[in-house]
């Protein structure tokens, strides 16, 4: 009886279907994959198997035009050098055997037309068969290679062979045009791409215009057999077939019904329900609730909770507005307390300092106070300079702080510094307030060094962009800082624990060059004034 009471006070959501609990998210996805999916299947088959035709078609072709042209190429150049090299071996036993001169003329007469020339030279270079090439074509021949090449782009190959004994040598130069015609397959269609490989340098036969967008070329490279020379040819896939054009319109009949069908659902189920309550949100003005009984009979499950939080935000948000307002204003309050306070603190700190400087009854004394008053004048203006940055908080500017601060150090300087010297060269770079209450203090360390080791010794501070942008150098020189006995005794007593310990706060290590008298250190800032 309890359970058949409780199953009849169910509420109506949860009597609802399992399609109407589904989230919106799966509705979409599953009604898409639904409709998509045969679509898919064919435009992938389709697709794969016509590319795979067309490449197979490209390939074969190109691979029958390369080896047609290598091999002509080839038999012209090999029958040409054997030629030249008969007529060299002759030459070279008798530098007077105008028959061979005259074979070997013969052989080159009915190239002579297209720019051919050969010429076969002693060990002085003189050409004892033919006519001399010129330098810019000319190559020389070397025992290690049978047949040496050259390729020289936009004009032909040169090839060079040397004779038995060494004192001469031959040369043939083929010109581009020549080697285009003997290369021209027999049987292939003209928009083809062919060049010629020797070394790091090609000798274009054939050119195939600008490659076009999406454009695919096959690619295929035959060695010459001569040379060292590789013929490369490169052609463009196959032409646009009715298997292609049906891989083509798929994708884009998938897309039509693709759009209409997400259309349709996403429409109805999630860009009406967002307009209505998108403009709900939009009149929405603080002190006011938001009414979502506008989305609430649609069927995305989402955009009513989603309705109904927005409802439950707007009830909190005139309470926090008004809660953050008023704690802003005592905040402001509280910091300008603080720093008036603070101010003022180091304000008696300073004046009871100077008050018992005044009674110091030694030169040791009164120097001890000096040197307290200047941390003290550290502190107050790094703590001055970051109050006045509080409400841009974009970071001390190291400038300022070390201008004030020589300035002050100058002030409080014992009376052998009186005339004393601090040049500034500072950066426009920014700090946080820790790094700059440390760079202050290492300063004033160093500064009271320099005046204690040589009271009238120029200092100067400067401040330059380091190897990354958040990084920047720190650097105090002055004759007073040389490496000395009385140096190490002041840094090993007194100084030299402060600041390194100064150097782990700034996360860097101090470096000292004792010979210029410079100490230098990474910092990290910002920014850029």
């Amino acid at each position: 009886m309890t359970l058949e009471a409780g199953a009849s006070a169910a509420s109506p959501t949860e009597q609802r279907s399992l399609a109407a609990r589904l989230p919106t998210g799966a509705k979409v996805f599953l009604i898409l994959s639904a409709a998509l999916l045969p679509l898919a299947i064919i435009a992938v088959f389709a697709s794969l198997r016509t590319t795979q035709i067309a490449d197979d078609s490209t390939r074969a072709a190109l691979r029958i035009a390369s080896a047609e042209s290598a091999r002509k190429i080839g038999i012209e150049l090999i029958g040409d050098m054997t030629a030249l090299r008969v007529a060299l071996g002759a030459l070279d036993t008798d530098a007077a055997d105008a028959p061979s001169c005259a074979r070997a003329q013969g052989v080159f007469a009915p190239q002579a037309a297209s720019g051919s020339r050969f010429a076969i030279s002693d060990a002085n270079g003189r050409p004892i068969c033919g006519a001399a090439l010129p330098a810019d074509i000319a190559v020389t021949p070397s025992a290690a290679e049978p047949i040496a090449a050259r390729v020289i782009p936009g004009r032909g190959v040169t090839l060079a062979i040397k004779g038995t004994s060494g004192r001469t040598h031959a040369q043939a130069f083929f010109p581009a045009a020549f080697l285009a015609r003997t290369a021209k397959p027999s049987a292939f269609a003209p928009d083809y791409e062919a060049q010629i490989l020797g070394g790091n340098k090609a000798l274009t036969l054939f050119d195939l215009p600008p490659r076009e967008a999406l454009e695919r070329r096959g690619t295929l490279r035959i060695d010459l057999g001569i040379g060292g020379l590789t013929l490369q040819t490169r052609a463009r896939s196959a032409p646009i077939t009715s298997p292609v054009l049906i891989a083509m319109l798929l994708p884009i009949v998938m897309w039509a019904a693709a759009a209409g069908i997400a259309w349709l659902v996403v429409d109805r189920l999630l860009i009406r329900p967002l307009r209505s309550l998108r403009a709900s949100v939009a009149s929405f003005t603080p002190g006011e609730e938001i009414n979502p009984d506008a989305v609430r009979l649609l069927p995305a499950q989402e955009i009513r909770e989603l309705g109904d939080t927005f409802r439950a935000i707007s009830r909190t948000v005139a309470e926090h507005e008004a809660g953050l307002a008023e704690g802003l204003v005592r905040q402001t309050k509280l910091t300008r307390e603080v720093h008036h306070r603070v101010k003022n603190n180091l304000q008696v700190i300073s004046s009871l300092i100077n008050f018992h400087a005044r009674g110091a009854r030694s030169a040791e004394a009164t120097a001890a106070y000096a040197s307290i008053q200047r941390r003290v004048d550290a502190l107050a203006v790094v703590h001055r300079h970051h109050f006045a940055e509080l409400e841009v908080n974009r970071g001390l500017s190291l400038r300022s702080v070390i201008g004030e601060l020589a300035s002050n150090i100058r002030a409080t300087a014992p009376e052998g510094s009186a005339k004393l010297s601090i040049a500034i060269e500072i950066a426009p770079v920014l700090a946080t307030q820790d790094i700059a209450i440390a760079v202050s203090f290492l300063v004033t360390e160093i500064v009271e060094l320099s005046m204690t080791s040589n009271a009238a010794a120029p200092i100067r501070i400067s401040v330059r962009d380091g190897e990354t942008p958040d990084r920047a150098i720190l650097r105090v020189v002055s004759p007073g800082l040389i490496d000395s006995d009385d140096l190490q005794i002041l840094v090993a007593e007194r100084y030299g624990r402060v600041m390194e310990g100064l150097s782990r706060q700034l996360r860097s290590k101090l470096h000292y060059d004792p010979f210029v008298g410079a100490y230098e250190i990474v910092i990290a800032i910002t920014g850029h004034d």
